[in-house]
């Protein structure tokens, strides 16, 4: 079923009309299509199947779909789809290389527009809900990291622990400590660091009014949403395929790596307790049951972000099939630049 949302969310800040901008400076050209939603509710089948119908790019917005040693944990899309349509941003990155998303808009942004120069419509999809934001709306000015402030809150991590550094920022910003888990070090610190250089915490910064991005693209989004047990069902289905297919094997290789736990990369879901396995600290059985629940518990957060942040233009309250495709491609047909678009 594909529903329209109304009146859920606050409305976009305002596009000024043809009397103050130039004709010139208004994007008249078909809209970039952003599919989000949770891991495992068909996103990516969905932009495959758009792209081959309306001559399509599909450009990654999964923030572990960028690392070229998860193609297995991360559901990267395989051959056989990117023999079927272009894909961009797909296994482009180090393991040992942060991304941000500020870092992903820039590429994606450069592929949109490649996208359009070729006559191709651009398919951003994926499941980071901050990537799709910054897409959409931009990001607030948040000041980049000092080295020094960095480099010494990284030896306060090695010393203490990712534990002790929670305490530390739930101490100093109650509000940004309960938004990030203790076992996420890479949070913690970026959250710390922006306290210590500006004096102010991290989602005070982000809460200030992004500037609007300046590309004026038109951005039709839409919303895989299904209900919590189809997509639990999916989730531990797809993880069974994973392990058939070689995650076990992956994260063997990663392991060989010696990468810092503390890298993004590291916190892709289902990675730690297939390490774990590898180490000889759990059984395969265990490993995989661990991987499952966490699994499931990523996917709740996806849904309750993607409810609580997004504003799509349609939603998708089942799991994608491809009997779904001709309703969301008439869709996509009607779609015309609006005023509040």
């Amino acid at each position: 079923m594909i529903q329209g949302i109304e009146g859920a969310e606050p409305p976009r800040p305002a596009i000024p009309d043809d009397a103050t901008r130039s004709a010139a400076s208004v994007d008249t050209r078909p809209p970039v299509i952003a599919i989000g939603g949770p891991t495992a509710s068909g996103k990516s089948a969905l932009a495959l199947a758009l792209a081959e119908r309306l001559g399509g790019v599909v450009i990654n917005a999964d923030s572990m779909q960028l690392y070229e040693a998860l193609s297995i944990l991360t559901a990267r899309p395989g051959a056989d789809a990117l023999a079927r349509a272009p894909h961009r941003l797909f296994g482009i990155a180090r393991a040992d290389d942060p991304w941000s998303a500020g870092r992903w808009r820039r590429c994606a942004a450069a592929e949109i527009e490649a996208a359009r120069d070729a006559g191709l419509r651009p398919i951003v999809v994926g499941g980071t809900g901050l990537y799709l934001h910054a897409l959409v709306d931009g990001l607030a000015a948040v000041p980049p990291p000092d080295p020094a402030i960095r480099a010494r809150l990284r030896g306060l991590l090695e010393e203490r622990g990712s534990a002790a550094m929670h305490d530390l920022l739930a101490r100093r910003d109650p509000d940004g400590a309960r938004a990030v888990r203790a076992s996420d070090p890479q949070r913690i610190l970026r959250a710390l660091e922006v306290i210590e250089a500006t004096g102010e915490p991290l989602h005070v910064w982000q809460a200030r009014q992004a500037a609007p991005p300046a590309e004026g693209w038109s951005v039709l989004q839409i919303l895989l949403m299904p209900g919590r047990d189809a997509v639990y069902a999916a989730c531990e289905a797809r993880f069974d395929r994973m392990i058939a297919e070689g995650a076990v094997e992956e994260a063997r290789a990663v392991r060989a790596m010696k990468l810092d736990p503390a890298l993004p990369a590291m916190k892709a879901v289902g990675l730690a307790p297939l390490l774990a396995h590898c180490a000889g600290a759990l059984a395969l059985e265990d490993a995989v049951a661990a991987a499952k629940r966490d699994t499931r518990r990523y996917a709740r957060r996806q849904m309750t972000w993607f409810r609580n942040r997004s504003r799509p233009d349609r939603v998708v309250a089942e799991q994608y099939s491809e009997s779904l495709v001709p309703e969301i491609f008439s869709f996509i047909s009607d779609f015309r630049l609006t005023p509040n678009r």
